[in-house]
């Protein structure tokens, strides 16, 4: 069974939030609450999220100062953040958030469905990131022992093979999604979402190409957990 992925969602006001599952329940993802930054920093102690949806304007510590920290996290640092807000001081306000690492910026009120469209992205992009992970070290496993798979499992060619249709299954959507973000818009937050998948996607296609037999890259690697 194919483990759903968890959506972080935090802001102050509980009616944002309640407002954000009701948008977000859609995709059939996990959906977690934090109240705060601080809450939010708890959570990603112990959680793996596919992306985040973190409101600027709260008491304590701001969206900005929690992206600060989330940023400075090895584990944590790769994790797109979606920032959202109900001000808009101008230009200058909007590139303090691309600054402080998010992937993408949007005011309040926003349009249900491009939110949800946006979220969907990432959730793929993380849910294909695990199922390659898993498969790589499967077979680095594999390789390293020189066992045989059993039963009707792959040999180790064909499950690489395997692995790399998928990747390039991937990499093609990347692509579309490119072409149709250079086709609507040039701005900051598409740049900047196009630029975040082909890091995830570069460094998956080098961990797959590091597997691949007679290479002499040493040890096969796999994908980071990041």
């Amino acid at each position: 069974m194919v483990q759903k992925a968890k959506i972080l969602l935090v802001d102050d006001r509980p009616e944002n939030l309640l407002a954000l599952e009701a948008i977000l329940s859609a995709l059939d993802q996990t959906l977690v609450r934090a109240s705060s930054g601080e809450e939010a920093l708890k959570a990603l102690l112990t959680d793996d999220f596919a992306v985040i949806l973190l409101d600027v304007q709260m008491p304590g510590m701001d969206g900005f100062e929690t992206a600060a920290h989330i940023k400075r996290r090895e584990r944590t640092r790769d994790i797109p953040i979606i920032f959202l807000t109900a001000i808009n001081h101008g230009p200058h306000h909007t590139f303090r958030g691309y600054a402080a690492g998010a992937v993408d910026y949007i005011s309040k009120p926003f349009d249900p469905w491009v939110l949800r469209a946006k979220v969907s992205v990432f959730v793929e992009l993380y849910m294909k990131n695990c199922q390659l992970r898993e498969q790589a070290a499967l077979l680095r496993l594999q390789l390293e022992g020189g066992a045989k798979p059993a039963g009707d499992a792959k040999e180790p060619a064909g499950l690489l093979a395997e692995l790399s249709a998928r990747l390039a299954a991937v990499e093609e959507q990347a692509e579309a999604l490119s072409k149709q973000l250079d086709d609507e818009s040039a701005d900051a937050a598409a740049v900047a979402t196009a630029a975040h998948l082909e890091r995830k996607l570069t460094g998956l296609r080098r961990a797959l190409d590091a597997l691949e037999p007679g290479t002499d890259s040493g040890a096969p690697s796999v994908p980071s957990q990041n």
